[in-house]
Protein backbone atom coordinates (compact mmCIF):
# COMPACT_ATOMS: atom_id res chain seq x y z
CA UNK A 1 0.00 0.00 0.00
CA UNK A 2 1.56 3.68 -0.82
CA UNK A 3 2.03 6.08 1.89
CA UNK A 4 -0.14 8.46 0.05
CA UNK A 5 -2.59 9.39 -2.81
CA UNK A 6 -1.29 11.84 -5.15
CA UNK A 7 -3.06 13.53 -7.75
CA UNK A 8 -1.11 16.09 -10.35
CA UNK A 9 -3.31 19.15 -11.94
CA UNK A 10 -2.89 22.01 -13.61
CA UNK A 11 -5.14 24.59 -11.93
CA UNK A 12 -6.22 28.52 -11.94
CA UNK A 13 -6.21 30.43 -9.17
CA UNK A 14 -9.77 29.83 -7.85
CA UNK A 15 -10.43 26.39 -8.85
CA UNK A 16 -11.68 24.47 -5.97
CA UNK A 17 -10.11 20.66 -5.19
CA UNK A 18 -12.82 18.58 -3.80
CA UNK A 19 -12.19 15.62 -1.87
CA UNK A 20 -14.20 12.85 -0.99
CA UNK A 21 -12.98 9.97 1.56
CA UNK A 22 -13.96 7.10 3.31
CA UNK A 23 -11.82 7.98 6.29
CA UNK A 24 -10.39 10.60 8.49
CA UNK A 25 -7.25 12.25 6.95
CA UNK A 26 -4.84 14.88 5.59
CA UNK A 27 -5.33 16.62 2.48
CA UNK A 28 -2.57 18.64 1.19
CA UNK A 29 -2.50 20.90 -1.52
CA UNK A 30 1.08 21.55 -3.20
CA UNK A 31 2.94 23.28 -5.79
CA UNK A 32 5.55 21.00 -7.35
CA UNK A 33 8.49 21.92 -5.21
CA UNK A 34 7.00 21.72 -2.09
CA UNK A 35 5.57 18.67 -3.10
CA UNK A 36 9.43 17.35 -3.96
CA UNK A 37 9.95 18.11 0.01
CA UNK A 38 7.38 16.58 1.38
CA UNK A 39 8.35 13.10 -0.98
CA UNK A 40 11.71 13.34 0.68
CA UNK A 41 9.96 13.98 4.21
CA UNK A 42 11.56 17.39 4.46
CA UNK A 43 9.80 20.74 5.84
CA UNK A 44 7.49 22.01 3.11
CA UNK A 45 4.42 24.27 3.15
CA UNK A 46 1.03 23.45 2.08
CA UNK A 47 -2.65 24.25 2.16
CA UNK A 48 -5.24 21.91 3.64
CA UNK A 49 -4.98 20.48 6.55
CA UNK A 50 -6.67 17.18 8.53
CA UNK A 51 -10.36 16.45 7.63
CA UNK A 52 -12.94 14.87 9.45
CA UNK A 53 -16.02 15.26 7.45
CA UNK A 54 -16.18 15.52 3.80
CA UNK A 55 -16.03 16.86 1.01
CA UNK A 56 -13.42 18.65 2.16
CA UNK A 57 -13.02 21.59 -0.35
CA UNK A 58 -9.55 23.72 -1.11
CA UNK A 59 -9.12 27.12 -3.16
CA UNK A 60 -6.12 27.04 -5.20
CA UNK A 61 -4.08 30.26 -4.60
CA UNK A 62 -2.19 30.83 -7.69
CA UNK A 63 -2.28 29.62 -10.94
CA UNK A 64 -0.07 26.82 -11.87
CA UNK A 65 0.99 23.08 -11.19
CA UNK A 66 -0.89 21.43 -8.14
CA UNK A 67 -0.39 18.57 -6.42
CA UNK A 68 -2.96 17.20 -4.61
CA UNK A 69 -2.41 14.85 -1.45
CA UNK A 70 -4.62 12.15 0.10
CA UNK A 71 -2.24 11.46 3.62
CA UNK A 72 -3.42 8.94 6.32
CA UNK A 73 -0.44 10.05 8.48
CA UNK A 74 0.89 6.26 9.13
CA UNK A 75 -2.03 4.52 9.58
CA UNK A 76 -3.33 2.11 6.87
CA UNK A 77 -6.29 1.43 5.25
CA UNK A 78 -8.09 0.57 2.56
CA UNK A 79 -9.90 3.65 1.94
CA UNK A 80 -12.42 4.86 -0.90
CA UNK A 81 -11.84 8.30 -2.58
CA UNK A 82 -12.73 10.82 -5.61
CA UNK A 83 -10.89 13.76 -6.46
CA UNK A 84 -12.83 16.10 -8.37
CA UNK A 85 -12.28 20.02 -9.25
CA UNK A 86 -14.78 23.10 -10.42
CA UNK A 87 -12.54 24.88 -12.56
CA UNK A 88 -13.32 28.88 -11.99
CA UNK A 89 -14.37 30.34 -15.62
CA UNK A 90 -14.71 33.39 -16.13
CA UNK A 91 -18.51 34.73 -16.15
CA UNK A 92 -18.98 35.94 -20.05
CA UNK A 93 -20.63 38.91 -21.00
Amino acid sequence: MADFIHSHQNLAKGDIVVVQCSHQCNILLLDDANFALYRKRQKHTYFGGHYTHFPAKLAVPATGHWNVVIDLAGRQAAIQHAISYIRNTPAKG
